[in-house]
């Protein structure tokens, strides 16, 4: 094993909320998250930006990147809990292959400030 990939991060994936019509909305309920921990990853810092308009916001990125051969069950719309952060999956998920098999997958991270 290589200390690249030495984290351990826990994926939440929270249920849709339903309006008072039987509807699922976009509006995700963290109340009630599963959470399921996956090892073995690497978590890194990727670019990272600030806006000084009329409320502060720094907006960091992370990049989390499976080791060869693996994938995790990862949605654009969960959250990741590494490096003592919560983090927003940022866009859709990488799933790289090499001829035509899974080679790795990423997935852009992000934390919102401000």
């Amino acid at each position: 094993m290589t200390l690249h990939y030495a984290q351990t991060v826990v994926i939440l994936r929270a249920p849709a909320v339903v309006d008072r019509y039987g509807n699922e909305t976009s509006v995700r309920d963290w109340t009630r998250a599963t959470r399921t921990t996956v090892r073995r990853v690497s978590v890194q810092p990727d670019a990272s930006t600030e806006d000084t308009g009329d409320r502060p916001v720094v907006t960091s990125g992370w990049r989390l990147v499976t080791r060869r051969g693996v994938d995790v069950d990862l949605l654009p719309t969960d959250r990741v809990v590494a490096l003592g952060r919560v983090l927003d999956v940022d866009g859709d998920v990488s799933r790289w292959t090499l001829g035509q098999r899974h080679h790795h997958t990423e997935a852009r991270l992000k934390e919102v400030e401000g």
